[in-house]
């Protein structure tokens, strides 16, 4: 679609300075386009104060704020744990599975609009222009995508600046040492010293937790209670999903707990250094992994791990809406119908450590595992399971006595 045909779009607006650049940009490159300011609460806190005003004077025409913060937990945080998906074992996807419900919502504002177009700031080096386009494909193919970032010829932040004075946009006075994206369930870093990964993260760096030395010297304890693999309940208190990962983030960053630093592979080729302050989303997946312990059989536990890393590179490569992830939820599901139970914690100095862990599909038997004595396990049983177990290395040692090889 040519530029001059372009007459509405709804543009991912954040309230920082590349969004507010690109408001006056798309009108003074898409011939005088109306630009639809779309916010998602996703549980960026305070940053959203400033949000309305400053995009109508950037030149919006309308702001749009949704509060997206419960069905963000419920749709696409929890069954993201339950599957138990880490990128490259550490990474706990804070900023991957916000994307898709934010690109969602533009889609919903854009059917609602009337509008040609959907825009973003997301640069073109980084993972987030693929998950916001790839979303956008999958719930409207046939509108336009503007990413101004791989059109424009504003290639560092002090040309912004100079753009945003010379357009009267008004942008935040304090320069902020870090790239960072936070949402209720995660804040990251990047950039600036971080960008050598020899550097250790400096502890005044950190927002939302305490550095694990400056954490309590004494051990606190939170249990945790699970339903069918969600969670419903903090220290015995049911609690809806915003409150309890409210709770949660402030139990964690107290005792300095979901400090991660990893040098990850992006999806666009390059690798990429970031630290990321995860303190609710470190103690759940903790918990949940030690009720499944006690709740899944071996070979399901196992396959489902296998299930779990598939899982996560689907959401980092920005594919939430595609076919497989649907699949794989549906097989999560299935093995989630006995995760219901209680997990006790024990918290100190950015530890978690394992505390305890009931539930009422407990596979755990003491009555066969024991080594005082029982009357439901017959020992002498192993020598023929071990014989069958084992035949096919001993059918193959013998062939290999017999011709050398």
């Amino acid at each position: 679609m040519a530029k001059k045909q372009i007459k509405k779009v709804v543009l991912a607006y954040s309230g920082g300075l590349d969004t507010s650049v690109i408001i006056p940009w798309l009108k003074e490159n898409y011939d005088g386009c109306e630009v639809i300011a779309a916010c998602a609460d996703v549980g960026q806190g305070d940053e959203l104060d400033v949000v309305h005003d400053k995009a109508l004077k950037s030149g919006a025409s309308k702001v749009y704020i949704a509060d997206l913060k419960e069905e963000f937990l419920k749709e696409y945080v929890w069954p993201t744990l339950k599957a138990g998906a880490v990128y490259e074992d550490k990474y706990l996807l804070g900023t991957s599975f916000a994307r898709p419900i934010i690109a969602k919502k533009l889609v919903e504002i854009a059917k609602q609009e009337g509008a040609d177009a959907i825009a973003h700031g997301a640069t073109g080096k980084g993972n987030d222009q693929v998950r916001f386009e790839l979303t956008v494909k999958a719930l409207a193919p046939n509108i336009t995508l503007i990413a101004p970032w791989r059109e424009w010829d504003l290639d560092s932040r002090s040309a912004e600046i100079e753009y945003a004075k010379k357009h009267g946009i008004p942008i935040a006075t304090e320069n902020k040492t870090y790239s960072m994206d936070r949402n209720i369930w995660h804040l990251s870093h990047e950039g600036s010293d971080l960008e050598d990964p020899a550097n250790e993260p400096k502890n005044s760096m950190f927002l939302i937790s305490k550095a694990p030395e400056d954490a309590p010297d004494k051990p606190e304890y939170v249990t945790i209670d699970f339903e069918k693999g969600e969670p419903v309940a903090v220290n015995g208190k049911k609690m809806g999903a915003v409150e309890l990962l409210t709770e949660l983030n402030e139990i964690g960053a107290r005792n300095g707990v979901g400090i991660v630093d990893i040098c990850e592979n992006r999806l666009v080729g390059m690798k990429s250094r970031g630290v990321y302050e995860n303190p609710g989303g470190s103690l759940l997946y903790y918990a949940h992994r030690e009720l499944e312990y006690l709740c899944l059989d071996r070979a399901t536990y196992h396959y489902k791990q296998t299930v779990g890393v598939r899982y996560a590179e689907l959401v980092y490569d920005g594919m939430w809406f595609c076919q497989l992830r649907e699949a794989l939820d549906a097989f999560v599901n299935s093995t989630q119908q006995t995760v219901t139970g209680s997990v006790k914690l024990k918290l100190y100095k950015g530890n978690i450590i394992s505390a305890g862990s009931t539930s009422p599909y407990s596979l755990y038997s003491q009555e066969f595992v024991t080594f005082e004595h029982d009357d439901v396990y017959n020992q002498a049983d192993g020598t023929g399971f071990i014989n069958l177990f084992g035949l096919p290395l001993k059918v193959r040692a013998l062939m290999q006595e017999k011709t050398n090889k």
